[in-house]
């Protein structure tokens, strides 16, 4: 259904998850699980992974903050996007990645939700790409003290208003760990 001409594969796109954005993170072991659980699928299936590292002043490269967490090591083989931005698009390499893999369809995973895994669904959406979000398996920090809904409540609404999604050609879906058919369309 994308509406990318000729990119007939799907990818993992795995974001952000590194020390210092999933650290206190909610239900973080288990989120770290069900991604771990879906890259060694995609993986088994020849799925592209695609892993994207964020670094700011908070999360300098190099350092322990800014490395993904020890539960998830990319493969040598597989891309790692560097950005700056919340959505992985803006000015990253991702787009040239994912067209040299002829990839039109997006199953996205990490953190945080309600930060870069939001802004990266849009920029995909709007980018001509499938975007399906996997329910549990993306995670943010509790940020109810400054007025923010609590965890739970943001990965719910995300995952609601991501299920109802729509636009021309595209397809927006939310899917459970379980649930991830990387061969699926649209």
């Amino acid at each position: 259904m994308t509406t990318l001409n000729q990119r007939p594969n799907t990818a993992l796109i795995v974001i952000d998850v590194q020390n210092g954005v999933v650290g206190k993170a909610h239900e973080r072991d288990a989120v770290v699980g069900n991604i771990g659980s879906l890259v060694a699928k995609a993986r088994q299936e020849d799925v592209p992974v695609v892993w994207v590292q964020h670094s700011s002043e908070e999360l300098p490269k190099g350092t322990d903050q800014w490395q993904i967490v020890p539960e998830l090591v990319p493969d040598a083989a597989e891309p790692l996007v560097a950005k700056e931005y919340g959505d992985s698009f803006e000015e990253t390499t991702l787009e040239e990645v994912l067209a040299g893999l002829a990839v039109g369809r997006l199953v996205v995973v990490g953190a945080q939700t309600d930060a870069c895994v939001r802004s990266t669904l849009h920029g995909a959406f709007v980018r001509g790409y499938d975007a399906t979000l996997v329910t549990d398996a993306h995670t943010t920090d509790d940020l109810s003290a400054w007025g923010a809904p609590t965890p739970d409540q943001v990965i719910t609404h995300t995952n609601l208003y991501w299920s109802f999604q729509t636009a021309p050609g595209r397809t927006a879906a939310t899917v459970k760990t379980g649930e991830v058919d990387f061969t699926a369309q649209g």
